[in-house]
């Protein structure tokens, strides 16, 4: 298509045109006007119209002489009247006097002497002898209408001149329109060569410019590291530029004229490319024309096939469309993806190896760490001097110690690959912090120095948040400030305020101790960072506890900083967004259970002869029955002989592990298989937790084990076994420890997908389409989903549903399967 400028060049000299036609038509006009009037002019010299006027007078003249000649010549008169009578008729016939008779006067003129000579034509005509007497009155009639005869010829003469002065005037206006007419020709002439002028000047810039831009586009495409080929609408190459010669392995010359798709497809794509072409011409419709960059594969002149990057334009020329197709090889490109791709799969293998490597450290830490502690616990049971109680404390000291880097470890490896879960829960403030100042209260003593809490505002005592990520962090920020302060003071400050985006926790933990330096401030939350490394440091740490503490706050959506200067102590301080509520049932506090537990009967699953023992022993000394087995199968068996109160069972053992035995258990007939199952287990991760509750398990212990821990977890069996249990819709107590551990998003997208099985169950079951072992299977399995959230009503009516279908008991079936749809309703409703 022509560009603007090229319009406007064509609709200027085409206006150039036609004004040069028209001024030379309007010319050739004038000189036609001109060229007649002037002929007009020249015919009246040439006329005999005022001649034959003025002959008039000297006819009549002579016509009136002849009447007074003595004697009259008759016939001399009437050849005389007859010549007047000839010339009176020819003015008043031709056409030349055809103006002048138009003249009112002329014209009045000519009909009196017309008059004169019909009333003397009877008497010129009469005899000789009658034309003589009537000589006299011949004479008189001359004589009355000699004036008019002078009078017509003096009006001949006025006209001629009033003519030859209109002719004039007009001959003159033709001339001064003629010579406007030429110098509007020669303006416009002048106009014209000049806009030609700059026409040219412009066009021969363009040429320029264009020469140019040719030049910069062809080094451009010469230069360009993609190549670049044109071809024309039936697909052949007019343009090949280096960097394509180079790509394809093909001579410019070789290729310019042929098919593009026989020297750059491959054969397997020529077909599509051949229809491409086919359609684009006859339909006009495009699918990659225009379409940006596109991924396909090419063929080089030796034939082998590669990727590469293309993108197709089109442009309409002078001769028809012709496509420029962009191409750039980037089998590099693709390698090195597939490489990053290689390197990520190996990153996710290792990251899945680490995991996998910190759960089986964890667990193979932890046992060793339970058989230490878990003796050094049951070594306080029994009569120790006082050196063997000190070297025992400090032995246990060593181990907690130990037991707490390995968390540490662990927390960080779970932020760092995501696996950090934050519980939002109803929780005691003013109790959390008590507790850490009385835990530190000892060490502070020890050094002497003064250690206190207090509010900075009204309290706020109930709040929602992580209560164990809290404590975490505080606990941490409280024990270093009291490990580095001698002789000093430690305070906690705690504030709950509002801002534009809600209420926020500010905790400030400031102490009088050395301080820190100035490089230390800017990097003490990095990992492995203390504030003295030297082998004879006043106090030890592995330099990761603040770092751990950051994540926590992180997790948090909160800050955490440090205000600090050498000599005069730190403030360390927290900032975390939280929610003020009223306390309810579910609320976090703590409790110390002391309360005496009724004897259980409590069945010990432990491959690990050194915390079987330690178990054993912690749970007779508390008043319990045990019973011991050394792998999963063996656990298995017992439960399904015996029915135990409690089954304690441990997850990683030879023959059978805990999780396949617990889902063995929950699954037969056994005199146990509804009997609470809790983990015994070193591995802390938290997706392998959830794994244990989704096989059966009903809560985690997680190793080494302690007495309080213990204990706590006995008291909640002590209750489950005093409490009503045959007809309560959930275990309240059960579902609070599944949603703790899961966390909210996951229990509650759990909770969604039971509600949507139990629908499709209680559907299957009421259809009875089943045979008995099929319905069977499906209570069983969903008697298995309901344990897991506590749901014990529709649990027990779900496994009398199995027992009955097993057994062949048909006549229960139809009663109890109208039954679950209350109960599912029920149980969805107390979940919720």
């Amino acid at each position: 298509m022509p560009d603007t400028a090229d319009q406007r060049a064509a609709a200027g000299r085409t206006f150039a045109v036609l004004a040069g036609l028209l001024v030379i038509g309007a010319i050739l006009f004038l000189a036609f006007n001109v060229s007649r009037e002037i002929r007009l002019l020249g015919s009246a010299n040439s006329d005999n119209v005022q001649w034959s006027l003025a002959q008039t007078e000297v006819e009549f003249l002579e016509y009136r002489r002849h009447l007074d000649a003595d004697p009259v010549n008759l016939s001399a008169l009437r050849r005389n009247f007859d010549v007047f009578y000839s010339r009176m008729d020819t003015i008043s016939q031709a056409s030349v006097f055809e103006t002048t008779r138009a003249d009112v006067g002329f014209s009045d003129t000519l009909r009196d002497i017309q008059l004169f000579l019909t009333a003397s034509v009877p008497i010129i005509d009469a005899d000789d002898a009658d034309l003589r007497l009537l000589l006299p009155e011949l004479a008189a009639l001359a004589d009355g209408i000699r004036p008019s005869v002078r009078d017509l010829a003096t009006a001949g003469l006025d006209i001629f001149a009033r003519e030859s002065d209109v002719r004039r005037e007009a001959v003159a206006r033709t001339m001064s329109q003629l010579a406007f007419a030429l110098s509007l020709l020669i303006g416009t002439l002048g106009l014209a060569i000049f806009y030609l002028y700059r026409l040219i000047a412009i066009v021969s810039r363009r040429e320029t410019q264009q020469k140019q831009t040719a030049v910069r586009l062809n080094t451009v495409i010469g230069t360009s590291l993609d190549g670049v080929i044109v071809s024309d609408a039936r697909g052949r190459i007019i343009e090949f530029s280096p960097a394509a010669e180079v790509i394809f392995g093909h001579s410019r010359h070789d290729v310019i004229g042929r098919d593009i798709g026989q020297v750059i497809v491959p054969p397997h794509l020529r077909g599509a490319h051949d229809a491409g072409m086919e359609r684009m011409r006859t339909t006009g419709e495009k699918h990659v024309v225009g379409k940006g960059r596109l991924k396909l594969e090419a063929q080089r002149a030796n034939g082998e096939l590669f990727p590469v990057e293309l993108a197709i334009q089109s442009a309409t020329t002078d001769t028809g469309e012709i496509y420029i197709a962009f191409l750039r090889d980037i089998s590099a490109r693709v390698a090195a993806e597939a490489e990053l791709v290689a390197a990520r799969d190996r990153a996710l293998a290792g990251e899945k190896l680490k995991t996998e490597f910190l759960a089986t450290m964890s667990h193979e830490i932890r046992t060793p760490l339970n058989g230490i502690l878990g003796n050094m616990d049951l070594l306080h049971n029994t009569t120790l001097t006082p050196d063997q109680a000190r070297y025992l404390r400090h032995m246990e000291t060593s181990g907690r110690l130990l037991l707490t880097h390995v968390s540490d470890v662990l927390d960080i490896t779970r932020y760092d690959a995501g696996k950090l879960n934050i519980q939002r829960v109803a929780m005691n403030l003013g109790d959390l912090v008590q507790d850490i100042i009385d835990s530190q209260s000892s060490m502070a003593a020890q050094n002497g120095t003064a250690l206190d809490w207090g509010w900075d505002g009204p309290p706020q005592v109930w709040v929602e948040s992580d209560p164990d990520r809290l404590q975490h962090v505080l606990m941490n920020l409280v024990g270093n400030a009291v490990k580095f302060t001698r002789q000093g003071k430690v305070s906690l400050t705690v504030s709950v305020r509002a801002d534009g985006q809600g209420d926020r926790l500010r905790v400030e933990i400031a102490d009088t101790g050395p301080g820190l330096a100035a490089d230390l401030k800017d990097r003490v939350f990095d990992d492995f960072v203390t504030g003295n490394t030297a082998y004879d440091r006043d106090v030890g740490g592995t330099g990761l506890g603040l770092a751990i503490a950051k994540r926590f706050v992180t997790a948090l959506d909160g800050q955490i900083g440090v205000n600090s200067e050498p000599g005069q102590g730190c403030t360390f301080w927290i900032d975390i967004p939280i929610k003020r509520v009223t306390r309810h049932a579910d609320a976090v506090e703590t409790v110390r259970s002391s309360g005496k537990i009724a004897p259980l009967d409590i069945l010990v699953v432990e491959d690990n002869e050194i915390n079987r023992i330690v178990v054993r022993d912690m749970l007779q000394a508390a008043g319990h029955r045990v019973t011991e087995a050394h792998d999963g199968q063996q656990g298995m068996i017992k439960a399904q002989s015996h029915a135990y109160d409690l089954i304690l069972m441990d997850i990683s053992m030879p023959v059978m592990d805990g999780r396949t035995a617990t889902r063995l258990i929950r699954a037969g007939q056994g005199a146990s298989a509804n009997t609470r199952i809790l983990a015994l287990t070193a591995n802390v991760l938290q997706d392998e937790r959830a794994a244990f509750l989704e096989d059966g398990m009903d809560g985690i212990l997680t190793k080494p084990l302690t007495q309080a821990a213990l204990h706590a977890a006995l008291a909640k069996e002590d209750r489950a076994q005093t409490a009503p249990r045959a007809f309560d819709v959930i275990d309240s107590q059960h579902n609070r420890e599944t949603r703790d551990v899961l966390g909210v998003d996951t229990y509650d997208m759990m909770r969604s997908r039971f509600d949507a099985d139990m629908g499709a169950l209680i559907a299957e079951l009421t259809d009875g389409a089943g045979d008995p072992a099929a319905m069977a299977a499906a209570a069983h399995k969903g008697a298995g989903s309901a344990a897991v959230f506590g749901a014990v009503a529709l649990r027990e009516t779900l496994k009398q549903i199995e027992t009955a279908a097993k057994s062949g008991d048909t006549d229960a079936l139809p009663g109890l399967i109208a039954a679950l749809p209350d109960l599912h309703r029920d149980t969805i409703a107390a979940l919720a």
